[in-house]
C-alpha cells in the first residue's frame, strides 16, 4: 500500500524545481494511498491538492493548510466529513464517489465560510430523501452543489422546511449506520476466515512442500542425476500453480460483494496478491543457463551470436589467428576466420553515426586485394616510382609525318646545293600578265607581285 513520503511529493513537484516547502499544486492521483499525512508540514503552502482515486479512509492533517482552495478526495474510502475547518480559504470541496453516509457531518463546513462549490453525488448520503434541501439549508455560504447552481427561491424554500427535512435525514442515518455495522462485522468474518484458510493451506504437510523435502534428503550423485529432469518438473508446477491461480481469479471475481471500504480494500490486496504470485513464478520459471561453449574439446572454435545490443563501454574485441570473438556484456560473437590473419596488426573502429563496428584483420604473408592473386612482396612507394621513371626513359617517342601531305627542307644536306632536289612542293606557276595586254594597267600604288 502507498504511503505520502517525501520522495513522492519531491517527484510530483518537478513543475517547483522539486522544491517541496513552496509548492502550491501537488496530484497524489492513483497512488493508493491509505492515510493522509505529512503534507500540512511540508506544504504549508498549497493551493491545490488532488487526491481523488485513492484509499483514504479519513480527512486528517490537513487543517494548517490555511492557503488551500482546491481539495480532491474523490472516489476515496472517507465516510465522514471533518476536520477542515483549519483550511480558511477553501472554495471547493469534491467528495464524490465516496462512502458518506452521515450527511449531518457537513455542519463542520459552516466554518469554511469562502467555500463555494460542494461535490458529493455517488455518496449513500446523497440518495436520502431531502438530501439537497439539507445541504443548502445547512451550508448558506454555497453558490453550487453537485455542479448545480443554487438558486435563491431553492434556498429560502430549504430554510422554511429545514426541521422537516432535518428530522428525516436523522432518521436515515441511523438505518444506514446499523447496516453499515453490519456490513463492517460480516467483511471482518470473511477477513478471519481467509486467514483461517491461509494459514491451512501453509501447514508443514502441505503437498506443495512435498517436492523439496525430497529433494533435500536425496544424496549428491542422485540430485546431479535429476537436475536435468528439473526444467520440466519446474514447467509442470508452474503450469498447475498457473491455473490454480487462474481458477482462484475466477472465483473472487464472480463472487457478489457489496460496494464497501472493505470491498475496496480487498479487491486492491487481491490485485497486489496476484501480482507478487506472479512474479514468484516467473523468478521459478527462469532456468539456469548453462555457459556457451566457444571452444570444443578438440580445439576447433564455433560461431555464436549472443548479443543483441551494442554498447561501446561494454564491447570487448579479442582477435586470433583463427577466429574473431566479440564480448558484449559477457555475452559473446565468435566467428571463425576462413584464413589466418595477423592479430598485432589487426585495427577496430566503430562509426559514431551509424555505430557499425569495424575490424580490420590482414591476412598472414599476404597482400589484401580486390581478386585472388598469387602472394607479392610488399615494395616500398619510392622504389616503385623509380623503376617506373626507368621505364618511361628507354621507351622513344617518335612522332610519325605522312610526306604525301607535307614536305620539310633537309637541314643536314642544306648546304650542298642541288645535290638532292629538294622536297618541298612546287606551288603552281603564277600568271603574270604581259604589257602587251590591252587590259593591262600599270599602277605604281600597287606593290609587284612575288
Amino acid at each position: 500500500m502507498g504511503r505520502i513520503t517525501e520522495d513522492l511529493i519531491r517527484r510530483n513537484a518537478e513543475h517547483n524545481d522539486c522544491i517541496i516547502f513552496s509548492l502550491e499544486e501537488l496530484s497524489l492521483h492513483q497512488q493508493e494511498i491509505e492515510r493522509l499525512e505529512h503534507i500540512d508540514k511540508w506544504c504549508r503552502d498549497l493551493k491545490i491538492l488532488y487526491l481523488q482515486n485513492n484509499l483514504i479512509g479519513k480527512i486528517e492533517n490537513v487543517s494548517k493548510l490555511k492557503k488551500l482552495e482546491y481539495l480532491n478526495l474523490a472516489l476515496n474510502n472517507i465516510e465522514k466529513i471533518e476536520n477542515l475547518e483549519g483550511c480558511e480559504g477553501l472554495t471547493k470541496l469534491d467528495l464524490t464517489v465516496n462512502f458518506i453516509g452521515e450527511l449531518s457531518s457537513v455542519k463542520t463546513l459552516q466554518h469554511n465560510i469562502h467555500l463555494k462549490e460542494l461535490f458529493l453525488m455517488g455518496n449513500p448520503c446523497a440518495d436520502f430523501d431531502g438530501y439537497r434541501p439539507f445541504v443548502v439549508a445547512t451550508l448558506q455560504q454555497l453558490k453550487w452543489l453537485d455542479g448545480k447552481e443554487i438558486e435563491r427561491s431553492e434556498r429560502i424554500q430549504a430554510l422554511q422546511n429545514f426541521p422537516v427535512i432535518e428530522r428525516q435525514i436523522r432518521e436515515q442515518e441511523k438505518a444506514y449506520c446499523l447496516r453499515r455495522a453490519q456490513d463492517k462485522e460480516e467483511a471482518q468474518r470473511k477477513l478471519q476466515e481467509e486467514n483461517e484458510n491461509k494459514e491451512k493451506k501453509s501447514h508443514p504437510g502441505f503437498d506443495g512442500c512435498l517436492f523439496t523435502d525430497i529433494a533435500s534428503t536425496l544424496p549428491p550423485s542422485v540430485e546431479s542425476k535429476d537436475r536435468l529432469q528439473a526444467p520440466e518438473m519446474q514447467e509442470g508446477e508452474y503450469n498447475k500453480k498457473k491455473l490454480d491461480d487462474c481458477e482462484d481469479d475466477l472465483e473472487f471475481w464472480n463472487k457478489p460483494s457489496l460496494f464497501t471500504p472493505e470491498s475496496r480494500l480487498e479487491t486492491l490486496r487481491h490485485i497486489e496478491k496476484q501480482r507478487k504470485d506472479q512474479e514468484k513464478l516467473s523468478e521459478k520459471k527462469k532456468k539456469v543457463k548453462l555457459p556457451r561453449t566457444l571452444i570444443t574439446e578438440d580445439g576447433k572454435a564455433l560461431n555464436v551470436n549472443e548479443p543483441k545490443y551494442m554498447d561501446t563501454s561494454l564491447i570487448d574485441v579479442d582477435v586470433q589467428p583463427t577466429y574473431v570473438r566479440v564480448m558484449v556484456k559477457g555475452k559473446p560473437f565468435q566467428l571463425v576466420l576462413p584464413a589466418e590473419v595477423r592479430p598485432d596488426s589487426s585495427s577496430v573502429k566503430r562509426s559514431q553515426t551509424t555505430g557499425h563496428l569495424l575490424i580490420c584483420m590482414p591476412k598472414a604473408g599476404e597482400v589484401i586485394t580486390g581478386s585472388h592473386r598469387t602472394p607479392k612482396p610488399v615494395k616500398s612507394t619510392s622504389d616503385s616510382s623509380m623503376e617506373q621513371t626507368k621505364e618511361r626513359s628507354k621507351q622513344v617517342e617518335r612522332l610519325e609525318v605522312d610526306p604525301s601531305k607535307h614536305s620539310f627542307p633537309d637541314v643536314a644536306n642544306i648546304v650542298q646545293g642541288n645535290k638532292h632536289a629538294s622536297r618541298r612542293v612546287r606551288p603552281e606557276p603564277t600568271v603574270i600578265p604581259s604589257e602587251e595586254d590591252p587590259d593591262f594597267e600599270d599602277n605604281p600604288e600597287v606593290p609587284p607581285l612575288i
